[in-house]
């Protein structure tokens, strides 16, 4: 696991973010930080914290896609927080209906190499003006190295079970999800976190101006 600091400037408050599969820091630093610093996790070959989390008076997390599924895994490792929000993923990351169908996730492995120069990444976005605007600003990794963490995770994932306990709070679903179905995400959450709907695709980063406006969504529900 890597990690990579999106704001670092001694406030008071931390986000912490566990980004999804095949992704780095470089579609999130258009995000205001506002007066949050943001610590954001990626890159899950292996499940243990790269580095401590300093101390904070306040703590936030906010997981995508994948990193739903790890930041739950690695729950009694990480503090105390004020709310934690899961964005387009599950805690059952591999599942017939509740999170990635099993035969998706089997063709999206099988073509890797292909799939991560075009069709998944235009799959992660419900319109082409969000594609272009990630066009100018993708993740800088190779894609024999992102491979290398999908052939990770699908093995640890398929020699694991989860059994889910109450931990986050909101549940924020794309209507047009085209990596994790939102009919599963509807079924995984309905009955396990407040469920917040985004007119949006599988990366909905585009929809917000900085990270304080993701953690407003849950005034939504309020």
């Amino acid at each position: 696991m890597q990690y990579y600091w999106l704001n670092k400037n001694n406030n008071r408050k931390l986000i912490v973010f566990f980004c999804g599969w095949s992704f780095d820091e470089q579609p999130f630093k258009r995000l205001a930080c506002a007066d949050f610093d943001v610590l954001m996790f990626y890159d899950y070959k292996k499940h243990v914290l790269p580095l401590e989390i300093p101390k904070y008076d306040e703590y936030y997390l906010i997981s995508w896609s994948m990193g739903v599924y790890i930041a739950y895994l690695l729950r009694d490792k990480l503090p105390d927080f004020n709310l934690k929000f899961a964005i387009n993923g599950t805690p059952f990351p591999i599942d017939d209906k509740l999170g990635i169908p099993h035969r998706s996730f089997d063709l999206t492995l099988k073509h890797v190499d292909t799939g991560l120069q075009g069709k998944f990444q235009k799959n992660l976005f419900n319109s082409e003006d969000d594609y272009e605007k990630y066009a100018e600003n993708p993740v800088s990794r190779t894609i024999p190295e992102q491979a290398e963490e999908l052939i990770a995770l699908k093995n640890y994932i398929s020699n694991s079970e989860i059994s889910y306990e109450k931990f986050y709070e909101y549940a924020i679903i794309s209507s047009a999800d085209k990596i994790v179905p939102t009919k599963n995400q509807l079924n995984c959450w309905n009955d396990r976190a407040n469920v917040i709907m985004l007119d949006s695709g599988h990366f909905p980063f585009y929809s917000f101006d900085g990270w304080d406006d993701i953690l407003k969504c849950a005034q939504i529900r309020k």
